[in-house]
Parts: structure tokens; C-alpha cells; sequence
């Protein structure tokens, strides 16, 4: 399998992307923090590059860091913006505090707002949205977008005053409708504003966040009607696996009343809650079919085997039976694969959890290389893996180290570009050495 092949360049003035993402006061990080997938002017591997207009962008980010330095809570942060942003209009009552954790280890930071700041694009549209916010109340909010190649103001929030450039009569009457706690952003899309409409499909439809390999069933029931996704979940395991000749799918779509018995193998927890909806169902006057679906998804793997008289045969395997590396790399295929066939970002905390430096590469190079990643989707992930530093795939822009301060206990977030390294440089030696920080200072004894 060779997957380290030269990509060719990603020439997508359309995709769907994130550009820079910004962050403060939040969780370990006190300070402003930048993630930028923008690259720097460097010679090397310039044809994994994604080209949007003028700007160069990258396909993959990787964030190292030592265990408590903070770097999953750059994961954790945009997570935390992203479901907010979706959910404020739905999630925010009169008296519901914001979800957000300021910067812990001082006497002032719990006073001052804790902000973010996204920078993408959506159907060859530029956006700028960004909030600042209390647990009480947003205290500033924007949107800006650029249809024409010139930014523009779509709102800008100061508390609650608002101004606007465009559709103002609407955007007047959405802003007397906005709570001090909620986003202007989330509000508006409810109310069919077009521009934010427009903006928030990102966010919904081009972002995704990798899942624990403890609920795949669930994760495959999506997919039941997607023979194509079954497949590619199928190949992941192959590749996790070499003994993996194949993964067989059974779909069981039942029909259940409240009188029949519920399949041996579904666990108790969702038995009881099914049987509490059934009774429900029961016992309304408005319904005359007391019957649901229930949807299970049981996968087996098929092995070679070597049979007492020395033929060869096929076994198959429960999915429990298979090793933590097989079904997590089996557990995220989906977000990968959704990320290439259509574009747009996939987050992954600790990708190297559970799975071989080579099967790291093998993700990461789907997204470097052009064949497997004609959309120009994007990946960010965070991983102790030091082997992909020396594998000659990412360029040095695409990495970045999260490292926390003794002094203060503050997390800073920077790329191996701003410290000014050599393009010949040997990334992998010099961050283990400790050249770039980010790594736990302990000290090795000798063994006798």
C-alpha cells in the first residue's frame, strides 16, 4: 500500500474550508490563540496545497503536545463554538448560562470574556464570524462575508445594539428578538435570513468531529442505506487488520408493539427506553398503530483459518472480538470518508489512540493526496505520534505544538514556521530533543 505518492494540486476555488480559527480565554488558554491553514511561503510539497484565489491553504494540520499542555483543548474549543453556534436559538432559555470555561488560574481571567473567531468558506463565499461572551450574555458578535471579493458587513453586535448594512428592516426586528444569552447568528438563520443562512451551512454541513469506537452499532445504523460507506468502513478494517478478508453487514429492521419481546442481544438500557415509548404509544388516544422500527446493525468480521487437516477456511468474528485498533479505526472510517467524498473539516482528538503510527500516515496521506481528496476536504488532529514527523508527508507548517507554562499554567498554541526553522531541518530529531518545547520534561535513569 503505498500511500506516501506525490498529490497533485488541489485547484478548488468552490470548496468548502476553514481558513483560521481563533480563540481566548479558554479552558488553558489565556491568550489569544491562532490556528491558521493558511501556508507559508515554503517550497516543499506545494502540490498537496488547496488553492482558494490567491491564498494557499492546507489540507491537514497535526498538533503535538505533552499530556496536560492543553492541545485537546483546541479540539475542545472549537467543538464547544460549533455546537453553540448551531444550537443557541434551541439551547439558550432566559436564565441558561453560556457554556463556556474561562482561563482558570488567575484572580481575573473569570471576569472577561472568553472569544472565538472562525475564518472559512462556503460555496466560493468568504466568512469572518466571531463571538465574545460571558456565561451571562454575548458581549460582541459579527459576521462579515465577501460575495463580491470585498468584505461586508452583514451584522455587528455590541451588546444588544446592532448595526447592518443590508436587509435592515428584518435584521431590526431579529435583534429585538434576541435574548442577551444568545447569538444574533443563530436566531436569524431561524428566521430565513439568506445571508446567515448561507454562512451557518458550514458549520452543519462541512464539520465534523471524530466519534469513540464504543458506539459504532449506532454510528452504522446511518449508513444502512449507503452500501458505498459499509464498503469503505469494510476497507478500513481490512487495512487495520491484515487477517481481515471482510466485514459483513446485517441490517435488521423490525417491526415491534409493545407485546413482543425485544432481540436478545440489544442492550437493557435502550430495551427500557423502548419499552417506555411503546407503552407511551399505547396509551395515546391519537395513535392507532402501536407499532415502531427498531434498526440493529450487527457487523462481523471474516478470517482466514487453518483447519485441523491443513486446509484453509473462513471464520467470522464478532466485532467485540476484534482488537481497540480495528474498531476505532473502524469508528472514525465514517467522518473520514463523508470529509473526502464531499469536502469540508474533520477534527480527530488523539488519532494515535488505539492505532499503528502506519495507519496514521494512511489517514493523514488521504488527505494530502489528491486522488483520495479531489474536494479539498481538511484535517486537524492532535496526536503524540512522533513517527509522522519523519515520514516525509506533511510540511513543517503543518505542525503546530501546544506547550503550558510552569510560571502561570497558560497553554500557547504556535507552528514549527514561527520559530524560524530551516526548510532542511530534522522536525522530528529536534522536537524530541525538546528544541521546540512541548514535550514532558522528565528525566530518563539509567538502567542497570
Amino acid at each position: 500500500m503505498n500511500f506516501f505518492q506525490k498529490c497533485d494540486t488541489l485547484s478548488l476555488g468552490g470548496c468548502n474550508m476553514l481558513i483560521e480559527f481563533r480563540f481566548k480565554n479558554y479552558r488553558s488558554f489565556r491568550d489569544e490563540a491562532i490556528m491558521s491553514m493558511e501556508a507559508m511561503g515554503l517550497g516543499s510539497k506545494k502540490d498537496c496545497l488547496i488553492h482558494y484565489k490567491s491564498q494557499k491553504i492546507l489540507p491537514t494540520v497535526a498538533i503535538y503536545g505533552k499530556n496536560g499542555g492543553g492541545k485537546s483543548n483546541v479540539i475542545r474549543a472549537f467543538w464547544l463554538a460549533v455546537q453553540f453556534i448551531k444550537n443557541a436559538q434551541r439551547t439558550q432559555h432566559e436564565k441558561s448560562e453560556i457554556p463556556v470555561h474561562s482561563f482558570a488560574l488567575n484572580d481575573y481571567s473569570a471576569e472577561q470574556p472568553t472569544e472565538f473567531e472562525f475564518i472559512y468558506t462556503k460555496n466560493s463565499i468568504k466568512y469572518w464570524y466571531g463571538f465574545s461572551a460571558t456565561r451571562q450574555k454575548i458581549l460582541e458578535e459579527h459576521l462579515f462575508h465577501a460575495p463580491k471579493g470585498q468584505r461586508a458587513t452583514v451584522f455587528h453586535r455590541e451588546g444588544q445594539n446592532f448595526s447592518f448594512t443590508e436587509d435592515k428592516a428584518l435584521r431590526k426586528l431579529i435583534g429585538k428578538m434576541v435574548s442577551e444569552n444568545q447569538l444574533f447568528f443563530s436566531v436569524a438563520c431561524t428566521m430565513n435570513d439568506a445571508d446567515c443562512v448561507k454562512a451557518m451551512q458550514w458549520f452543519r454541513e462541512d464539520v465534523r468531529f471524530s466519534r469513540d469506537y464504543a458506539d459504532i452499532p449506532d454510528q452504522l445504523i446511518n449508513y444502512t442505506d449507503d452500501p458505498l460507506m459499509l464498503k469503505a468502513i469494510s476497507n478500513y478494517a481490512k487495512a487495520a487488520d491484515l487477517g481481515i478478508e471482510d466485514v459483513q453487514f446485517d441490517v435488521n429492521n423490525q417491526e415491534i408493539n409493545s407485546s413482543d419481546k425485544f432481540p436478545e442481544n440489544m442492550p437493557d438500557e435502550l430495551k427500557r427506553a423502548l419499552s417506555q415509548f411503546a407503552q407511551a404509544l399505547a396509551s395515546s388516544p391519537h395513535v392507532k398503530m402501536q407499532q415502531m422500527r427498531v434498526d440493529q446493525v450487527d457487523a462481523k468480521t471474516t478470517h482466514k483459518g487453518k483447519n485441523k487437516d491443513g486446509s484453509k477456511g473462513l471464520y467470522k468474528l464478532d466485532l467485540d472480538d476484534e482488537s481497540d485498533g480495528t474498531r476505532r479505526l473502524m469508528s472514525i472510517a465514517p467522518g473520514i470518508e463523508s470529509a473526502l467524498r464531499t469536502g469540508g473539516l474533520l477534527l480527530i482528538d488523539e488519532i494515535n489512540r488505539e492505532l499503528h503510527p502506519i495507519l496514521v500516515a494512511y489517514i493523514v496521506a488521504k488527505f494530502q493526496n489528491k486522488s483520495t481528496n479531489p474536494n479539498g476536504a481538511q484535517l486537524v488532529f492532535t496526536t503524540h505520534n512522533t513517527e509522522l514527523m519523519g515520514m516525509d508527508l506533511l510540511r513543517k507548517d503543518q505542525f503546530y505544538f501546544v506547550d503550558k507554562r510552569n510560571a502561570d499554567g497558560v497553554s500557547e498554541l504556535y507552528s514549527v514556521s514561527e520559530l524560524g526553522t530551516r526548510t532542511t531541518e530534522n522536525i522530528q530529531k529536534n522536537y524530541i530533543l525538546g528544541k521546540y518545547g512541548a514535550i514532558p520534561n522528565v528525566e530518563i535513569e539509567e538502567v542497570e
